[in-house]
């Protein structure tokens, strides 16, 4: 089952529609669950209405494997450089400006996004839905990574079990990795992240740069978090249709005890 509903950031001064999975048993059994909050809320569970028309599948997929966990997916805001600004925790430094070719202004409200989660949201689905309080998850995808990345060394208490899929590290590279460096993770459960041998496509150069980059910080990661899952996905491009094929082993995962 999918509900959706607006909730008011204030932070952000405007409402975000977010969208609250139930797996087929919170009807019928008087448990509580799991929690996994996931980014770019709109390319989750459906095609209709997902940006390019391809999502995770997550909803059939859920349905059919009975994985009995509650995923919260939030949103993202379309507007110029918004998913930027909010995936971002710092201003895009000096290795995204060598990457993109230009100094970008862009980021420096991841802060504030993951804040609204912790300290709005998480509250709300506590008090709305049957919850386990303490075993929380997120999960997200390009600069979605870098933000669960981000959540897990702000808040390593709350989110324990971390996904980041090819995440986009470079345009925060210097601050996540001293961020990674100074945090205490012996909280953190499972830490699962991934990389397409054709992230680029065609491109091997800059195939080989953003590899660099992510393996920058797979190794501290590697050094922080014991249980730590790295794997290089063969012949996987940054697109949707990829991710997809990733989910159910991100989620076994991330949800085996």
């Amino acid at each position: 089952m999918l509900e959706k509903f607006p909730v008011y950031m204030n932070s952000f001064k405007q409402e975000r529609l977010i969208r609250v999975y139930l797996p087929r048993c919170y009807s019928v059994e008087n448990k509580r669950f799991p929690v996994l909050y996931m980014h770019d809320g709109q390319n989750v569970f459906e095609d209709e209405g997902a940006i390019k028309g391809v999502s995770l599948g997550m909803k059939d997929y859920l349905d059919q494997t009975g994985l009995e966990i509650i995923v919260v997916a939030i949103d993202l805001n379309p507007e110029g450089e918004e998913r930027v600004n909010e995936y971002c925790p710092w201003v895009n430094g000096d290795i995204s400006k060598q990457i993109l070719g230009y100094a970008s202004p862009s980021g420096g409200r991841g802060g504030e996004y993951i804040d609204f989660i912790v300290h709005e949201l998480k509250p709300l689905i506590d008090e709305k839905y049957r919850t386990l309080v303490n075993h929380t998850s997120m999960a997200g995808i390009s600069l979605g990574g870098l933000i669960s990345t981000y959540a897990a060394c702000r808040y390593p208490h709350i989110f324990r079990r971390i996904a980041a899929l090819s995440p986009g590290f470079y345009r925060n590279q210097e601050e996540i990795e001293k961020l990674i460096r100074n945090s205490d993770l012996s909280e953190i459960e499972k830490f699962y992240m991934d990389f397409g041998t054709k992230e680029l496509g065609d491109d091997e150069e800059m195939h080989q740069v953003f590899l660099d980059l992510t393996n920058r910080v797979n190794q501290i990661l590697n050094e922080k978090v014991t249980d730590f899952n790295f794997q290089l996905i063969e012949d996987a491009e940054h697109a949707y249709p990829f991710f997809r094929q990733r989910i159910p082993a991100v989620l076994s995962y991330l949800f085996s005890e």
